[in-house]
């Protein structure tokens, strides 16, 4: 496959059988980023997989710095550290050695069809799919109750009776929404995963819609995604919320009222889950151990699922600032 205007590839080797067939999870950084959703998934994969980069998209003319500040640190008489936005995908490798694509970076201000139409042509070269996307929304909920979302797409063995709300509106589109339309379009697997923030907790780091996201996308692409990090943090964030609700009647009242509110609508719209099988059960241990000797089992050689290089350690995560390597 040869280079568009958009896109640089890093690697040589584009006609590996390795690359071929394997799913695409895309989490892009836009305006809204309710509970820094993105971010933490992003750090999160990064800390605990595997991954090499295999292309980067010209983020210059794909980004419009005034809408998107870049980052850089003033040092008491000169700048540095300037943090380019990039637009980058890699290849990962899960915590059982499956392979799958990860697009990654800011979301794209410019040339929304140009970017859709190169990522539809190297869908269609490497043969990816499903293609599953996150993206994180505030919404009047509590944060008592489990992360909500609504689903999407044209799989709907991943997506029926999933969602927790699923209205018919009129939005602000976002990129992931258009390039939904033009693969469903191209007859090409996709679905998206948005996910609902308690909007008085959307500055703020929420580690629970992280893990959310990453179970979703787990389930979609049937990938062994990390989240234990990512737990911990939600078990300690909410012991702090529940101190600081304690310690305001005001604040109290007011989660009170959210809780009514969803479980009035979740009695109404009780959604079930990926994770269940399908008599809406949870896989036992020994299932899912069985699961996993058979896959190892079915593997003569793992070092073919394995990256040729790996992600150099660095102080800032690939993807997110700064120049990226290999």
């Amino acid at each position: 496959m040869s280079s568009h205007s958009l896109i640089t590839f890093t690697v040589d080797d584009l006609d590996s059988p390795r690359l071929q067939g394997l799913g695409m999870y895309i989490s892009l950084k836009g305006a809204g980023d309710a509970g820094q959703a993105h971010l933490q998934i992003h750090n999160e994969l990064f800390a605990q997989l595997r991954g090499q980069l295999v292309a980067s998209f010209a983020a210059d003319q794909l980004v419009v710095y005034t809408a998107q500040r870049p980052r850089v640190t003033y040092l008491g008489d000169h700048f540095a550290a300037y943090q380019r936005p990039v637009i980058e995908l890699y290849l990962m490798t899960d915590e059982m050695d499956r392979d799958f694509w990860y697009l990654t970076g800011v979301e794209p201000d410019l040339l929304w069809e140009e970017f859709s139409a190169d990522l539809l042509r190297l869908i269609d070269a490497f043969n990816i799919g499903p293609v599953v996307s996150t993206n994180s929304l505030p919404m009047p909920v509590p944060h008592t109750r489990p992360v909500g979302v609504t689903a999407h797409g044209n799989r709907p063995d991943l997506i029926e009776g999933i969602s927790t709300w699923a209205p018919s509106a009129e939005l602000p589109a976002g990129f992931t929404d258009l390039l939904e339309i033009r693969l469903a379009e191209a007859k090409r697997d996709v679905v998206g995963y948005s996910l609902h923030t308690p909007h008085y907790l959307a500055e703020a780091e929420y580690p629970p819609v992280a893990v959310a996201g990453l179970e979703y996308v787990g389930a979609a692409l049937n990938l062994a995604l990390p989240t234990e990090r990512l737990r911990e943090a939600s078990r300690a964030i909410e012991e702090q919320l529940a101190e600081q609700i304690n310690s305001s009647a005001e604040v109290r009242q007011m989660v009170d009222g959210f809780e009514k509110r969803f479980d009035a609508h979740a009695q109404e719209h009780a959604p079930r889950s990926l994770l269940l099988d399908e008599d809406q059960q949870l896989p036992s241990a020994e299932e899912i151990g069985a699961r996993a000797e058979t896959f190892l089992a079915g593997i003569e050689d793992l070092s073919q699922w394995l990256p040729d290089t790996q992600v150099e350690e660095s102080n800032e995560h690939p993807g997110e600032s700064g120049d990226t390597q290999l």
